[in-house]
């Protein structure tokens, strides 16, 4: 979405809604599909099978329980298999969005179709996104889930110039108008329509902040371990979600997040609302600021995409130097520097990950790239040098 902005597109993303999707996959047409589709035989089909077959429900009302039922449909929530199982289930989702040249990412049952376009060519990218979706429907309701158009969102996605030359701000599915959003929640962040996340970051430090005035009325009964453990469970862990994509954005939206991280830091160690902690978190608790977090955990992506254990679109982004024949004379190349493409825009093109994780991966010290550092080694490292660079 950032680079498309950098090129002078909009992007329109559709965020589609099941009801009850993990409660409504059929076992039969499941199994089916892992043996036809996925050429799923044998043992690892009848564990498979086990693991679906033989449940049973019942409801439980004022200490009162219905007959159990045997279930029919539905694989578990919560599961590490479930997720994976409905993914598997919904594949002909991805096929059909890709058929009508649409991007489309899916998350368990969060499902996003997406279009990039120049202002002036909407309507044509319009009209092929509700063919599309009208086409998943069918298919899902041949497949006995169910896709809510009511809860079904859309928002575009640019800068403020490109989406003034928008026009349309209503989609029409089944005729249910939809209105478009100006900020929809993805997977727990925060997308606002200009792609700042300053809505996002002030959610976020909210919540943040709620949970460290609640951690302050049982601080004197803590030590300083069960403080640190309790913060990083309510408060670093949130403020560490996702947090790759807000990299770039300017400092006044990051700067509630550092905020927190003070607050969380003076909450541990027994400090007051105005002294100074900077030192502090640095020396004694080893934690990396806002904008270093945000590096390291961009880097961490990059050696993942480099050992292949990223997903495709992401390892697609970091293309060795080497790799290009005209270019595998330089010196860069031989040092294993990945290819930075050209970006226009500093506030977009530059902060998207495809410009931002090779630039980053380049400035480290080839001893920290090594090829043979297997991940924990190279978080050590990657820590210990990002630690080194912060000011006191």
């Amino acid at each position: 979405m950032l680079r498309a902005a950098d090129r002078g597109e909009v992007t329109l993303l559709c965020l589609l809604d099941l009801s009850a999707a993990f409660d409504t996959v059929d076992h039969d047409i499941l199994l089916a599909r892992l043996q036809m589709s996925f050429g799923v035989h044998g043992t690892a089909l009848s564990w498979l099978e086990s693991f679906l077959r033989g449940r049973t429900q019942s409801v439980s009302v004022s200490g009162k329980s219905s007959d159990r039922m045997s279930l029919t449909c539905g694989v578990p929530q919560g599961s590490i298999l479930g997720p994976i199982l409905f993914l598997i289930y919904c594949a002909d989702v991805i096929a059909i969005a890709k058929r009508h040249g649409l991007g489309v990412h899916s998350y368990a049952d969060d499902t996003q179709l997406y279009f990039h376009t120049a202002p002036a060519m909407v309507d044509n990218k319009l009209q092929r996104l509700v063919v599309c979706v009208e086409e998943i429907r069918q298919w899902m309701n041949a497949n006995r889930l169910r896709l809510n158009e009511n809860k079904t969102q859309f928002i575009w996605l640019g800068t403020p110039h490109q989406l003034s030359d928008v026009q349309c701000q209503k989609i029409s599915l089944r005729g249910v108008d939809i209105q478009i959003s100006t900020e929809v929640t993805c997977l727990g962040v925060l997308l606002d329509s200009k792609l700042t996340f300053a809505p996002h970051v002030r959610r976020l430090s909210g919540r943040c902040f709620y949970h460290l005035r609640q951690l302050k009325t049982v601080r004197r009964s803590l030590t300083e371990d069960a403080a640190k453990s309790l913060v990083h469970a309510f408060v670093t862990s949130r403020i560490d979600y996702c947090n790759s994509v807000i990299y770039g954005a300017r400092a006044a939206h990051i700067q509630p997040l550092q905020n927190v991280l003070n607050a969380a830091a003076r909450l541990i160690l027994h400090k007051r609302k105005y002294d100074h902690i900077t030192s502090d978190i640095r020396d004694r608790l080893h934690w990396l600021p806002i904008q270093q977090r945000l590096e390291y955990k961009i880097c961490l992506l990059i050696f993942k995409c480099l050992h292949q254990t990223a997903p495709v679109y992401l390892r697609a982004m970091s293309d060795t130097v080497s790799a290009s024949a005209s270019r595998s004379h330089l010196r860069s190349a031989a040092r294993g520097d990945l290819a930075v493409p050209r970006a226009r825009t500093t506030t977009y093109g530059q902060r998207s990950f495809s410009v931002s994780g090779p630039s980053l991966w380049n400035s480290l010290p080839l001893s920290v790239r090594g090829p043979s550092l297997i991940m924990t080694q190279f978080c050590t490292h990657l820590k210990t040098i990002v630690l080194s660079i912060v000011p006191s």
